[in-house]
Protein backbone atom coordinates (compact mmCIF):
# COMPACT_ATOMS: atom_id res chain seq x y z
CA UNK A 1 0.00 0.00 0.00
CA UNK A 2 1.20 3.85 -0.79
CA UNK A 3 1.62 5.76 1.93
CA UNK A 4 0.63 9.29 1.87
CA UNK A 5 2.98 10.10 4.51
CA UNK A 6 6.94 10.54 2.95
CA UNK A 7 8.91 8.28 5.05
CA UNK A 8 11.22 9.39 7.56
CA UNK A 9 14.30 7.29 8.05
CA UNK A 10 14.60 5.20 11.45
CA UNK A 11 17.83 4.02 13.39
CA UNK A 12 17.44 1.37 16.24
CA UNK A 13 17.68 3.04 19.46
CA UNK A 14 20.41 2.56 21.84
CA UNK A 15 20.71 3.18 25.83
CA UNK A 16 21.55 6.66 25.01
CA UNK A 17 18.91 7.27 23.14
CA UNK A 18 16.51 6.71 26.24
CA UNK A 19 16.36 10.18 27.98
CA UNK A 20 14.90 11.64 24.76
CA UNK A 21 12.62 8.72 24.12
CA UNK A 22 11.46 9.15 27.46
CA UNK A 23 10.70 12.79 27.28
CA UNK A 24 8.50 12.25 23.71
CA UNK A 25 6.50 10.14 25.11
CA UNK A 26 5.72 12.31 28.35
CA UNK A 27 4.91 15.00 26.02
CA UNK A 28 3.38 13.42 23.56
CA UNK A 29 0.86 11.55 25.87
CA UNK A 30 0.62 14.07 28.82
CA UNK A 31 -3.06 15.31 27.32
CA UNK A 32 -4.10 11.76 25.76
CA UNK A 33 -7.59 10.72 26.47
CA UNK A 34 -6.46 7.43 27.36
CA UNK A 35 -3.05 8.23 29.70
CA UNK A 36 -3.51 11.99 30.93
CA UNK A 37 -6.83 10.62 33.11
CA UNK A 38 -5.11 7.57 34.45
CA UNK A 39 -2.55 9.68 36.05
CA UNK A 40 -5.39 12.08 37.35
CA UNK A 41 -2.67 14.08 39.54
CA UNK A 42 -1.50 16.86 37.00
CA UNK A 43 1.15 18.37 39.17
CA UNK A 44 2.75 14.83 39.07
CA UNK A 45 1.56 13.46 36.00
CA UNK A 46 4.72 13.93 34.23
CA UNK A 47 6.82 12.88 36.70
CA UNK A 48 4.42 9.60 37.56
CA UNK A 49 3.99 8.53 33.76
CA UNK A 50 7.91 9.26 32.56
CA UNK A 51 8.43 6.23 34.99
CA UNK A 52 6.20 4.24 33.36
CA UNK A 53 7.50 4.95 29.99
CA UNK A 54 10.99 4.49 31.01
CA UNK A 55 10.11 0.73 31.57
CA UNK A 56 8.55 0.36 28.65
CA UNK A 57 11.51 1.83 26.37
CA UNK A 58 14.22 0.25 28.80
CA UNK A 59 12.63 -3.32 28.46
CA UNK A 60 12.15 -3.05 24.80
CA UNK A 61 15.68 -2.59 23.89
CA UNK A 62 15.97 -6.24 24.28
CA UNK A 63 14.67 -6.14 20.61
CA UNK A 64 16.02 -4.64 17.56
CA UNK A 65 12.48 -2.59 17.26
CA UNK A 66 12.98 0.69 19.31
CA UNK A 67 13.12 2.91 16.39
CA UNK A 68 13.45 6.60 16.58
CA UNK A 69 13.84 9.47 14.31
CA UNK A 70 17.28 10.76 13.41
CA UNK A 71 17.05 13.43 16.81
CA UNK A 72 14.78 11.44 18.39
CA UNK A 73 12.26 13.65 18.01
CA UNK A 74 9.96 10.68 17.44
CA UNK A 75 10.14 7.05 18.84
CA UNK A 76 8.06 4.01 18.11
CA UNK A 77 7.99 1.29 20.75
CA UNK A 78 7.39 -2.12 18.48
CA UNK A 79 6.99 -5.85 20.17
CA UNK A 80 8.23 -8.32 17.34
CA UNK A 81 6.27 -11.47 16.63
CA UNK A 82 6.70 -14.38 19.71
CA UNK A 83 7.52 -11.21 22.09
CA UNK A 84 6.60 -9.06 25.30
CA UNK A 85 6.17 -5.61 26.42
CA UNK A 86 7.69 -6.43 29.32
CA UNK A 87 10.35 -9.53 31.00
CA UNK A 88 9.03 -11.96 33.00
CA UNK A 89 10.70 -10.43 36.03
CA UNK A 90 9.71 -7.04 35.18
CA UNK A 91 6.14 -8.42 34.83
CA UNK A 92 6.02 -10.15 38.02
CA UNK A 93 7.25 -6.76 39.77
CA UNK A 94 4.55 -4.29 37.92
CA UNK A 95 2.34 -4.17 40.34
CA UNK A 96 4.86 -2.95 42.88
CA UNK A 97 6.39 -0.80 40.64
CA UNK A 98 2.69 1.33 39.91
CA UNK A 99 2.13 1.73 43.47
CA UNK A 100 5.74 3.02 43.81
CA UNK A 101 5.40 5.17 41.40
CA UNK A 102 1.83 6.38 41.90
CA UNK A 103 -0.90 4.78 44.86
CA UNK A 104 -2.91 2.16 45.17
CA UNK A 105 -5.84 3.60 43.61
CA UNK A 106 -4.34 5.01 40.26
CA UNK A 107 -2.06 1.95 40.38
CA UNK A 108 -4.99 0.08 39.99
CA UNK A 109 -6.59 1.71 37.21
CA UNK A 110 -3.81 1.14 35.13
CA UNK A 111 -3.14 -2.18 35.67
CA UNK A 112 -7.42 -2.46 34.71
CA UNK A 113 -6.05 -0.61 31.33
CA UNK A 114 -3.16 -2.88 30.67
CA UNK A 115 -5.87 -5.98 31.23
CA UNK A 116 -8.07 -4.73 28.84
CA UNK A 117 -5.40 -3.96 26.10
CA UNK A 118 -4.07 -8.01 26.63
CA UNK A 119 -7.37 -9.64 26.85
CA UNK A 120 -8.15 -8.03 22.96
CA UNK A 121 -4.63 -8.45 21.54
CA UNK A 122 -4.68 -10.98 18.78
CA UNK A 123 -3.76 -14.62 19.28
CA UNK A 124 -2.12 -14.62 15.58
CA UNK A 125 1.64 -13.49 15.37
CA UNK A 126 2.46 -9.70 14.70
CA UNK A 127 4.10 -6.84 15.08
CA UNK A 128 2.60 -4.71 17.84
CA UNK A 129 3.08 -1.01 18.00
CA UNK A 130 2.92 -0.48 21.52
CA UNK A 131 3.40 3.05 21.71
CA UNK A 132 4.31 6.23 19.34
CA UNK A 133 5.09 9.17 20.12
CA UNK A 134 6.28 12.77 19.09
CA UNK A 135 7.95 15.13 21.13
CA UNK A 136 5.95 18.33 21.55
CA UNK A 137 8.40 20.67 20.50
CA UNK A 138 8.29 18.50 16.86
CA UNK A 139 4.62 18.04 15.95
CA UNK A 140 3.15 18.61 12.98
CA UNK A 141 6.09 18.23 10.77
CA UNK A 142 4.73 14.62 9.83
CA UNK A 143 7.53 12.83 11.32
CA UNK A 144 5.48 10.14 13.63
CA UNK A 145 3.46 9.26 10.30
CA UNK A 146 6.86 9.49 8.29
CA UNK A 147 8.37 7.23 10.92
CA UNK A 148 5.11 4.79 10.83
CA UNK A 149 5.71 4.50 7.21
CA UNK A 150 8.96 3.49 7.17
CA UNK A 151 8.57 1.10 9.98
CA UNK A 152 5.63 -0.75 8.28
CA UNK A 153 8.05 -0.74 4.97
CA UNK A 154 10.35 -2.88 7.20
CA UNK A 155 7.53 -4.95 8.22
CA UNK A 156 5.98 -5.21 4.97
CA UNK A 157 9.46 -6.75 3.66
CA UNK A 158 9.35 -9.53 6.15
CA UNK A 159 5.62 -10.33 5.13
CA UNK A 160 4.16 -9.78 9.13
CA UNK A 161 1.04 -8.22 10.22
CA UNK A 162 0.82 -5.15 12.58
CA UNK A 163 -1.44 -4.68 14.99
CA UNK A 164 -1.95 -1.21 17.50
CA UNK A 165 -4.56 0.24 19.65
CA UNK A 166 -5.50 3.61 18.88
CA UNK A 167 -6.01 5.54 22.51
CA UNK A 168 -6.96 9.25 20.29
CA UNK A 169 -10.28 9.07 18.09
CA UNK A 170 -8.11 11.73 16.00
CA UNK A 171 -5.44 9.22 14.75
CA UNK A 172 -8.16 6.36 13.26
CA UNK A 173 -7.94 8.40 10.00
CA UNK A 174 -4.28 8.49 9.96
CA UNK A 175 -3.89 4.72 11.46
CA UNK A 176 -6.35 4.33 8.54
CA UNK A 177 -4.50 6.01 5.15
CA UNK A 178 -1.53 3.57 6.21
CA UNK A 179 -3.48 0.01 5.68
CA UNK A 180 -4.70 -0.01 9.34
CA UNK A 181 -8.37 -1.35 9.52
CA UNK A 182 -10.66 -1.34 12.66
CA UNK A 183 -10.38 -4.44 14.55
CA UNK A 184 -12.92 -3.77 17.40
CA UNK A 185 -13.03 -1.16 20.63
CA UNK A 186 -12.51 -1.63 24.29
CA UNK A 187 -14.47 0.73 26.85
CA UNK A 188 -12.32 1.43 29.58
CA UNK A 189 -14.22 2.22 33.13
CA UNK A 190 -13.66 5.61 32.31
CA UNK A 191 -16.30 5.31 29.56
CA UNK A 192 -13.41 6.07 26.99
CA UNK A 193 -13.25 3.63 23.66
CA UNK A 194 -10.16 2.73 22.41
CA UNK A 195 -10.26 1.31 18.67
CA UNK A 196 -8.02 -1.70 18.19
CA UNK A 197 -6.54 -1.88 14.57
CA UNK A 198 -5.14 -4.56 12.31
CA UNK A 199 -2.74 -4.19 9.16
CA UNK A 200 -2.27 -7.55 7.28
CA UNK A 201 0.92 -8.50 5.88
CA UNK A 202 1.75 -6.66 2.71
CA UNK A 203 4.22 -7.88 0.29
Amino acid sequence: MISPYTPVPALAATPADVDAIVAAMTTAFFDDPMWGPAFPDVDRRAEQASALWRLAVTSSLRYPWMLVTGNVESAALWIPPGGSELTSEEESGFEEFLVGVTDRTVADGILRIFGKLEEARPSEPHFYLSLLATHSDHRGRGLGMGLLTENLARIDALGAPAYLESCNPANNKRYASVGFTARDTITLASGHVVTTMWRPAHT
